[in-house]
């Protein structure tokens, strides 16, 4: 996917469109887990669709609930949820880190692993 050590920097369209993907690719992530988490809150606590939207983005935010689980079954939804939408902030900001980084230590001619 990414040109090697030895090949010659990517030019500017070829890295705007590889990012251009790791951020389509990060936006399906983020708009996969919103659905999984407003299914999970109209099933576990009974929501009206934009009550389980508003509590799945602000966890996928990392600001929490707005609307505290009355059921078990909403509280272990919630709590796992939020494990969830925790490390999903951290595998998306490691798809968009991840060209800008090669560029970067590949532009440095960083030497890498030479075994």
């Amino acid at each position: 996917m990414y040109e090697p050590r030895h090949a010659p920097l990517a030019t500017r369209a070829q890295f705007l469109r590889r990012f251009a993907r790791h951020f389509g690719f990060g936006m399906a992530v983020i708009a996969g887990s919103l659905a999984i988490g407003m299914l999970g809150y109209r099933y576990f606590e009974g929501m009206k669709w934009i009550d389980a939207y508003l509590n799945a983005a602000m966890l996928l935010g990392g600001m929490g609930p707005v609307n505290a689980p009355q059921t078990a079954g909403g509280k272990l939804f919630a709590g796992f949820y939020a494990l969830y939408a925790g490390l999903i902030f951290i595998v998306v900001a490691a798809l968009l880190g991840a060209p800008v980084f090669h560029r970067l230590l590949h532009k440095l001619h960083w030497p890498g692993d030479r075994s």
